[in-house]
């Protein structure tokens, strides 16, 4: 842990969001500030003139090896690999690692929450959010004169979503809260703990990156790793993956569930329709699992799990439930993006992974269309394929990824294949093709399965050309 940055040569790979807000940080606080960065001057333009004022040193079109030799720690940006050669040299010199997320923790003065998970993080993080949101609002009367005013405190959400907490971290005071969600790229590097931690789920993603499902894993529990007995920690009880993991926890353990909780575990779960936290001898009627707006069981486990960490983090009842009614979702996460001629067309383009795209399918009762392509991680698409062929009407496949998923299902024991499967060049021409085969009352599901990269920059820019797609249509 860092305390003095001041004359620290610090080189950033990377000069996208979280990169420039850690050169900018880094900078204020007297660290001499690399950005290395693949693409070009043109490209960066507008990034470096938005760190104009400050003296940063910019290495562009590459990362050479030479730049270490002027490096006393390395930050990598969100998505930089560990296998890069920089990277690789740098470790081999001995020289640390750290990301944006890292330092904030660092130098952090309030509580953070931590939450990580294969699926539902940025659900269940916007929603803490906002419950820390009302849990924090003071509607008491400030005084005009600033010398009597008292402090609100104020809850900021950030790390791999929104923007980088660096940019506020020396603003805050100690009894706000911040709550980041963390992915594994991030995790990876980290060597401190948040004092809330989460774990929703594991499944298989990433394994483009990491390799094995022991080295995805291995990199989310890191979040447990360095915590203490004064810690908390929530894992998903109905997830192997995160609840394997339980022997890892030092401090109070906290779960959720669909199913009610066996004796001994507090948490949140689901009772006869209704969600109810249990910890020691207290147990609390919290809702009806109705009042929800979000659909299928995989947003009530995303829920409960937003109740247990707002919980551990002291949050009033009242202002988690008011937080959970009032919620509507995220962009591109089960996002209605339009209803034309009765039909409804579904934006989940955040579904990068097989797994999220089978949690989605089961969460309809009606016909699906469903839209599923993109760039694959190097995840097994059999189980998805066989609930395809089973549940969906038509699927439409798009991207790199079609001919990975043509042969998968090829490759599946003869059955009913009720499903009908086209196959075309990229998302707009699959958009197309549902428009033509869709029917009043059918659900058309853009949930890829893959990543955007092979057509788009990111899941967002995906999710907004689907939209803007869709509401070409007439």
């Amino acid at each position: 842990m860092k305390a003095n940055w001041k004359d620290t040569r610090v080189l950033i790979l990377g000069a996208a969001r979280q990169g420039l807000a850690l050169a900018r940080w880094l900078s204020l606080h007297g660290a001499r500030v690399t950005v290395s960065d693949m693409r070009g001057a043109d490209e960066l333009r507008l990034a470096r003139e938005s760190l104009a004022e400050y003296q940063i040193d910019w290495a562009l079109g590459g990362h050479p090896l030479a730049l270490l030799d002027s490096t006393d720690v390395l930050c990598l940006s969100g998505g930089i690999p560990l296998t890069l050669p920089i990277v690789v040299g740098a470790l081999q010199r001995g020289i640390p690692l750290s990301n944006d997320s890292q330092i904030f923790m660092e130098v952090a003065p309030c509580k953070t929450v931590g939450i990580t998970g294969s699926a539902g993080k940025t659900t269940t993080t916007t929603l803490v959010g906002e419950m820390a949101r009302r849990a924090t609002t003071d509607d008491r009367p400030q005084s005009a004169n600033p010398s009597s005013i008292v402090h609100r405190s104020r809850a900021f959400v950030g790390g791999n979503i929104g923007d980088p907490l660096l940019n506020y971290v020396d603003e805050m005071k100690p009894d706000d809260i911040a709550i980041l969600e963390l992915s594994s790229f991030q995790l990876e590097q980290m060597t401190l703990s948040p004092d809330i931690a989460a774990i929703l789920n594991i499944t298989p993603n990433h394994l483009d990156r990491h390799g094995t499902m022991d080295a995805y894993t291995a990199a989310k529990c890191r979040i447990l790793e360095f915590q203490t007995q004064d810690n908390i920690a929530v894992l998903g009880r109905d997830d192997k993956g995160a609840w394997n993991l339980r022997d890892k926890v030092k401090g109070k353990l906290f779960t959720f569930s669909l199913n009610e909780l066996e004796e001994g575990l507090d948490g949140a779960y689901l009772r006869e329709g209704s969600l109810n936290l249990r910890d020691g001898k207290l147990n609390i009627a919290i809702m009806p699992r109705e009042k929800i707006h979000l659909r299928g069981d995989y947003n009530v486990a995303n829920v409960l799990a937003a109740f247990i960490i707002g919980y551990a983090a002291g949050f009033p009842l009242e202002a988690m439930i008011e937080a959970v009614k009032d919620f509507h979702g995220v962009p591109h996460r089960l996002e209605l993006a339009r209803e034309l001629n009765g039909v409804r067309w579904y934006n989940n383009s955040i579904a990068s992974a097989p797994e999220r795209t089978i949690a989605v399918i089961r969460s309809f009762e009606e016909p699906i269309v469903l839209l599923l392509g993109g760039r694959d991680k190097n995840l097994p698409w059999e189980e998805l394929m066989q609930l395809v062929r089973a549940r969906v009407s038509y699927a439409v496949l798009f991207g790199e990824a079609a001919e990975k998923i043509e042969k998968t299902v090829a490759s599946l024991p003869v059955g009913e294949k009720r499903c009908v499967f086209f196959r075309v060049t990229g998302l707009r021409e699959a958009v197309r093709k549902a428009a033509e085969v869709a029917r009043p009352g059918d659900v058309v599901l853009l949930s890829p399965g893959g990543t955007s990269f092979d057509e788009f920059k990111d899941f967002e820019e995906r999710g907004e050309r689907f939209r803007a797609w869709v509401q070409e249509l007439s």
